[in-house]
């Protein structure tokens, strides 16, 4: 078998392509192989309810790479690479009509929280500029091989308030909103946030995950790639291939062949070998590779049980929708105009309810939805005078084992994701958007299931390869032996979102895993 690669990437989502381009761009002949059909797993645009209505599969805003720097280290505006920053962020509906926004301008934003408390205000105020002074900082801990625990406990304690500090990355979002707002508002407003990543009011860490990402959106923006989040990874594609790196989609791997303890070839589904004489880094989530790739003949039974115990988080339902013409919201055109909108009753005990459904395998009732607001943000996305969006209920079960909407009977989604699609519409058009339901052209709902079987990373209908937990983050995600990037195999990486800084879109896996094989690669 004739060694033709130097590196083999197995996954061309948007980390796999990033630490892909590195290694191409250090010199090595690289290979990137994907199962789906095209390059950018999560990360990928489609035509998926009518031709001409662009829908992003999964990611849509593009807010915690905005402290990257691949895009200007790989100059990937030279391969079609855009961005539009929205003047409204995101905004926050209430059954009566009410609404907060998350303005473009820091003033904006304080006077729309300032409608419900002024003292909120202000203090939301006081909290971004808090980020603003650290955001170099929080750049460069995205962008850099995490700290080993003991190193991380170290810095802590030299730090002036390290153990506040610290306090505050355990801190549940119910117990942090409570001590710095006063209006149950703005409490949903900022921490309705922290559900993007499946973490509930009382879940640790919900406190800090809400404040960095409500103030990096406001201060850099919930960005939107124009033309498709595709464009992204079709970028680094391009690039990937102007530095002689190749691809292939279509090939799915399902074994790393070793010799001698060392990485020698992938081998696909179809049995077919292709050889490697450096290295292999797999951006699939943690589970294949250590499980499935590997295996326990070549890992031991103690590392497959502990990444058998792995948490993954909740599962996403998903509804795409192609509509005839732009939404009337409730609460007025500033919804409209937002790249994401979250309607909710205005209680953190509304949160809670959705998450003690979920956990307990029932269909929650009415799920936090993210609706994404998609053409009216890049009209390009959808035909002149249609629209096009899609509603994420961010926490529903994997496994139904009852329903607490009293209506839809049935425990396996193939049965019920049509039905709990219709409740879910119902319900938005009922409280928030009186017209959605009329609007609709065609529809497409993909369960927990359905997205696993697109995407297998997509484990248990989740996105982020892993739930966001204190024992799953740093050093220690997935797990301790894992945690730099390197498996117990020398020459065999990761670099997918199971890895620091976790899942979304932020290119900080990938990049930080180049960094990790790059210098290993010299100190051979």
């Amino acid at each position: 078998m004739k060694n033709t690669f130097d590196a083999i990437v197995i996954g061309a989502g948007h980390n796999g392509l990033t630490c892909a381009c590195f290694l191409a761009r250090a010199g090595l002949k690289v290979l990137t192989l994907d199962q789906y059909h095209t390059v950018g797993g999560m990360a990928t645009t489609e035509e998926i309810t009518l031709p001409g209505f662009k829908s992003d599969l999964h990611a849509f805003g593009y807010q915690f790479a905005n402290l990257s720097p691949v895009p200007q280290e790989l100059n990937l505006s030279a391969y079609g690479f855009d961005l539009i920053w929205p003047d409204i962020n995101y905004s926050h509906v209430f059954p009566d009509g009410g609404i907060i926004s998350m303005h473009r301008s820091l003033e904006d934003t304080v006077q729309s929280i300032g409608h419900y408390s002024k003292r909120d205000g202000e203090t939301w105020r006081r909290l971004a500029e808090q980020f603003v002074q650290q955001k170099d900082q929080i750049a460069a801990w995205m962008n850099s091989p995490p700290a080993t625990l003991a190193a991380a406990n170290v810095q802590r304690s030299q730090m002036p308030h390290g153990m506040d500090e610290y306090r505050f990355e355990l801190q549940s979002l119910r117990s942090w909103t409570n001590e710095v707002f006063e209006a149950e508002e703005t409490r949903l407003f900022i921490g309705a946030l922290a559900c993007h990543a499946s973490i509930g009011p009382d879940d640790a860490g919900g406190a800090h995950l809400a404040w960095l990402f409500a103030s990096l959106v406001q201060i850099l923006g919930n960005r939107v790639v124009r033309g498709g989040m595709h464009n992204l990874p079709l970028a680094l594609a391009e690039y990937l291939r102007s530095k002689g790196g190749q691809i292939r989609t279509g090939a799915r791997v399902n074994k790393i062949v070793l010799k001698d303890d060392h990485a020698v070839a992938v081998r696909l589904s179809d049995g077919e070998e292709i050889a490697v004489s450096q290295l292999v880094v797999s951006n699939t989530d943690p589970r294949q590779v250590v499980v499935d790739f590997l295996g326990e003949e070549q890992l031991g039974s103690d590392l497959i049980q502990r990444m058998q115990r792995y948490e993954w988080g909740d599962a996403y339902f998903v509804i795409y929708l192609a509509l005839d013409g732009p939404l009337t919201y409730r609460a007025g055109n500033d919804a409209a105009r937002s790249a994401y909108v979250h309607p909710t009753p205005p209680t953190l005990g509304y949160l809670s309810r959705i998450y003690t459904e979920c956990r307990a395998g029932m269909l929650p009732a009415a799920p936090m939805i993210l609706m994404c607001n998609d053409s009216a943000i890049d009209p390009d996305r959808a035909p002149a005078n249609k629209a096009v969006m899609k509603l994420i209920a961010l926490n529903v079960p994997y496994e139904i084992r009852g329903d607490a909407t009293g209506k839809i009977p049935g425990v396996t989604w193939d049965a019920v994701k049509e039905a709990y699609a219709d409740h879910l519409i119902e319900l938005i058009t009922n409280t928030y958007v009186p017209n959605l339901r009329d609007r609709i052209l065609k529809r497409v709902v993909h369960s927990p299931v359905d997205m696993e079987r697109v995407f297998p990373s997509a484990v248990r209908g989740t996105i982020t390869h892993g739930a966001f937990l204190p024992y799953q983050s740093g050093s220690l995600r997935p797990l301790p032996e894992l945690g730099q990037y390197r498996t117990p195999v020398p020459n065999v990486y990761l670099c997918g979102s199971g890895s620091h800084p976790g899942g979304g879109i932020s290119m900080a896996p990938g990049r930080n895993a180049a960094q990790v094989i790059l210098g290993d690669l010299k100190g051979a």
